[in-house]
């Protein structure tokens, strides 16, 4: 442990990897792969059911098996024995093949079949890996346009992957997700800068700090400065535009994704205001939503699809 870990309260340890909540089958026979998909995507996010069945039935194991392909990425960087760049990088290799119509290991033969059936593309899927890689290296950004690049690869191709489920590909819908997934990341960002410096990352620019004159060393005290709370004021500022600029989606989109659209941006929007409610101070807390907000922004999402399907079936087209 470093010296700045040891002067830090400990944060709460990961949740558990990909492979630690469901057995791995040992062949690689579809139902295996997908049911081992739905176990870790149903085990690993709280949220992942409420959201799935806000999507048609059909587009649920595709969501699952995306999730999963994401969720082991991730542990990858940050759970892997041994140096993760290694293995990312071999990892990387199996979603070549994966795209190649030879997929190696369970969780691509699942996504195989969903890749397939949607006719989705390679970039997305490696510009995640990518980002995990980069997470091995940099571990402080200069600007916000370097930050905005990592969000890019790190939280903008899931929302094109998603909108890829449902056949959408117009670049105007592509755009409207991007900011709404860089949004999402940002806020999360914001409510784990204790979390995030404990592992040795800092994500809020360097350019911002200094206008607001904060230094690393602030990081170190278990309470925020007033520059602190001017900085992440502004942080949090940036993130909510990025919701607005985004917001249009959810007229946009295709119907049946834009209940689980209205879910994910009030999520954001209620983390935006969870950490204004703690006075911007997330190094004494971690800022979440209370069981409570999170039934309101389920429940408005739940309602949002039933008014579009009520739509539908004054339109003929519901069936």
């Amino acid at each position: 442990m470093s010296a700045v870990n040891a002067e830090l309260p400990q944060v709460a340890q990961r949740d558990l990897t990909a492979w630690q909540l469901a057995r791995l089958p040992v062949n690689l026979d579809l139902l295996s792969a997908e049911m081992f998909c739905r176990q870790v995507a149903a085990a690993h996010y709280e949220n992942f059911t409420v959201a799935t069945r806000l999507v048609p039935p059909d587009l649920r194991q595709d969501l699952a098996n995306v999730y999963t392909f994401a969720r082991w990425s991730d542990d990858l960087a940050d759970e892997s024995e041994g140096d993760s760049t290694v293995a990312l990088s071999a990892w990387r290799c199996g979603l070549d093949a994966c795209f190649a119509g030879v997929p190696s290991h369970p969780v691509f033969v699942a996504l195989s079949k969903t890749v397939r059936r949607h006719s989705l593309s390679l970039d997305p899927f490696a510009d995640l890996i990518n980002a995990f890689i980069q997470d091995q290296t940099v571990t402080r950004y200069e600007s916000r346009e370097q930050l905005l690049e990592y969000c890019r690869r790190s939280a903008d191709p899931v929302g094109r992957i998603v909108l890829g489920l449902a056949n959408c590909k117009a670049s105007d819908e592509m755009r409207l997700s991007d900011s709404i997934c860089t949004g999402l990341q940002l806020v999360n960002f914001w409510q784990d800068v204790r979390r995030d410096y404990l592992g040795g990352r800092i994500y809020i620019p360097a350019e911002d700090m200094r206008r607001h004159r904060v230094s690393e060393e602030m990081f170190k005290s278990p309470s925020a400065s007033p520059e602190f709370i001017s900085l992440l004021t502004d942080e949090v500022a940036w993130a909510e535009q990025c919701f607005d600029n985004g917001q249009a989606l959810l007229e946009t989109a295709p119907f049946v994704l834009r209940p689980a659209i209205q879910l994910f941006l009030g999520g954001g929007r209620g983390v935006a205001q969870a950490i204004r409610r703690a006075g911007f101070d997330t190094l004494a807390k971690r800022p979440v939503l209370q069981k409570r907000t999170k039934m309101k922004l389920a429940l408005r999402a739940a309602a949002h699809m039933v008014m579009i399907r009520v739509q539908q079936v004054f339109q003929g087209t519901w069936s």
